[in-house]
């Protein structure tokens, strides 16, 4: 079987420290290590980190080696430029929209976020998609880690 490819925002970084998303958000980490999911992000995340707390800083440092990190060029630029034209997400969020295009143009698995607001949402996801199909890429799919480690646990259902 092969090993999926999660493309990791910033707060799923942040997420590894908080309090309300520690415990889903370490679990998705042990099954990395596991080797059950490969990580991979993008400088757009480092670039957003700058100013936040060292744990999380230190945290991205040891998860993302330089090949681990997506490239941003200018066709993932133009891409969510287009999903700004089109309205799935207000030009104040771009860094979003670089997340979802450098995930959709990379031909990643899943973008994983806690951004419920302007990611991890039905309505998002589907104006996203829109833009892709519109634009000739494969269609993205957007998760919170829940949405992943319970699939990957052996637990009576």
């Amino acid at each position: 079987m092969r090993l999926h490819t999660l493309y990791l925002d910033t707060s799923v970084l942040g997420g590894y420290f908080d309090d309300e998303w520690k415990e889903p958000t370490r679990e998705l980490w042990r099954q990395m290590e596991a080797g059950q999911w490969c990580f991979q992000s993008s400088t757009i995340t480092l670039d957003e980190l700058t100013h936040a707390p060292e744990n999380v800083r230190e945290l991205f440092r040891d998860t993302f080696d330089a090949g681990a990190l997506v490239e941003v060029t200018s066709e993932v630029e133009q891409l969510a430029a287009q999903y700004i034209e089109k309205g799935v997400i207000v030009p104040k969020y771009t860094d979003d929209a670089r997340h979802v295009a450098t995930c959709t143009v990379a031909k990643l698995d899943y973008l994983v976020s806690w951004n419920f607001r302007h990611l991890v949402n039905v309505q998002r996801e589907a104006g996203f998609n829109a833009v892709n199909l519109l634009q000739g890429y494969q269609a993205v799919r957007i998760v919170n880690p829940l949405e992943l480690i319970y699939g990957k646990q052996d637990q009576d259902i």
